[in-house]
């Protein structure tokens, strides 16, 4: 079987952002996706083991920063393969804060939506947030960064907390 498979799946690469009392958390994230229009109501997997999940676990609360095509790796790898308990992700990364109080990245962002928990479905190394929608905006009318042009276009990896990692990926 041919994990590789999972990366001919259409996903974008967006910014979920959180918070847990005052401090401010996000993370890169693959899997987002609209569940129903009328209300507005969307979806997010976020591994059990990242910081980004301990905080909307306990808020209720995350953000959506679409980004485009054009962010750079490094911006990448700054919310996708460093760790929010050593660094404050936010310190010097262009952002508002939102109706809900959670961190909405403006850089690099074309799009962004604000989402209150409304359930949760047990993925195992998973959870799959489910929210309402309570606020969007649209930035700019760049084009969205799809996780082929990462992968293929950047040569961007998964990391292991990713639901789409692949073991020994080259």
């Amino acid at each position: 079987m041919s994990r590789k498979v999972f990366h001919k799946i259409s996903y974008g690469l967006y910014v979920i952002g959180s918070k847990k009392g005052k401090k401010f958390n996000g993370q890169i994230a693959n899997t987002v996706f609209q569940i129903t229009s009328e209300p507005p109501t969307i979806a997010v997997s976020i591994c059990k083991q990242n910081l980004t999940h301990e905080f909307i676990q306990e808020s209720k609360v995350f953000s959506i920063s679409i980004l485009s095509r054009e962010t750079p790796m490094r911006f990448i790898g700054h919310f996708g393969f460093k760790c929010g308990r050593d660094l404050d992700k936010f310190k010097e990364v262009e952002h508002k804060v939102g109706l809900s109080g959670v961190p909405i990245v403006l850089e690099n962002a074309i799009g962004c939506l604000e989402v209150e928990v409304t359930g949760s479905v047990d993925a195992g190394t998973h959870t799959v947030f489910i929210g309402k929608v309570v606020y969007t905006e649209i930035i700019n009318d760049e084009e969205p960064m799809t996780y082929a042009c990462y992968h293929e276009v950047k040569g961007g990896k998964a990391p292991k907390t990713a639901p789409t990692y692949i073991n020994g990926e080259k």
